[in-house]
């Protein structure tokens, strides 16, 4: 099924991709460095320190056990954001095996841990036995979040994320949750309040949606998600929301992930 789909190269195409993402215009040994390499089967060796490395070598792609072309398939599903069974019958792989890999790949997101400025909305969400704080920077694509290990949140959570996330100095706007009742005694921001059952929603209409946006696309991407997940799933969530621009392609992802580092000798 993969090779009806245009979008995946050849994986002639995708080692001169890999070679060019991971070594640049010359290729090189990624332990001490030298030009002076060689190809020897399916290996290159350098004929310096004489050790064999491949194109993955010490990048988070190395010991791959499908073929190339494959893992290239899986991760333009990924970028895509093809949920877990469709990318099963597309790239013919088992749940496990796709899970696996959208792992990795969600596991070497670059992280985006931005500090929220103006005019910040809050609010909280509860999964079981898990809590999710997330902010919005109105008019803009910025989030910040921090996922607890705990069914109730309070006031000492709602000021602690204060400090790490968001500018002194800042307007924030929440619901009218007891956790941030006098929370700007705390910290210096000037705070409003929506009153849900008054029918207020104004004031923090822009954190609804981005909670709407989170819960459609675990439940499209994903299925189903486990408390032990959700701090992943909302990393990838916030990356997808905040920097789209990785997400375009398998290249463009790879050209921000995946960079060789030198290996022990």
């Amino acid at each position: 099924m993969i090779a009806l789909l245009k979008q995946i190269p050849s994986e002639a195409k995708i080692r001169t991709e890999l070679r060019r993402l991971c070594f640049g215009a010359n290729l090189h040994c990624p332990r001490c460095h030298s030009r002076r390499v060689y190809r020897s089967e399916t290996r290159y060796r350098c004929r310096r320190c004489r050790r064999p490395f491949t194109l993955l070598t010490g990048t988070w792609l190395e010991g791959a056990k499908i073929a190339l072309r494959t893992v290239w398939g899986v991760l333009w599903c990924y970028t895509q954001q093809v949920p877990v069974r469709q990318t099963q019958k597309l790239c013919h792989l088992n749940e496990q095996t796709v899970r696996h890999w959208f792992r990795t790949f969600r596991l070497h997101i670059p992280m985006v841990e931005p500090i929220l400025e103006g005019t910040v909305q809050l609010d909280e969400a509860y999964f079981k036995n898990t809590a999710l704080m997330l902010a919005k920077q109105v008019g803009t694509s910025n989030l910040a979040y921090t996922v607890f290990a705990k069914r109730v949140l309070d006031k000492r959570d709602a000021a602690r994320f204060l400090f790490q996330s968001v500018a002194p100095r800042s307007r924030l706007q929440t619901d009218g949750a007891g956790i941030y009742r006098g929370i700007d005694r705390w910290w210096p921001v000037a705070h409003r309040t929506d009153i849900h059952r008054k029918w207020e929603f104004a004031l923090t209409s822009e954190i609804e949606g981005a909670f709407g946006n989170l819960r459609t696309f675990i439940r499209r991407m994903y299925h189903h998600v486990r408390p032990e997940q959700l701090p992943e799933y909302v990393t990838e969530f916030c990356a997808r929301f905040c920097s789209p621009e990785t997400f375009d392609s398998p290249r463009t992802f790879l050209q921000k992930t995946l960079c060789t580092v030198p290996t022990a000798t």
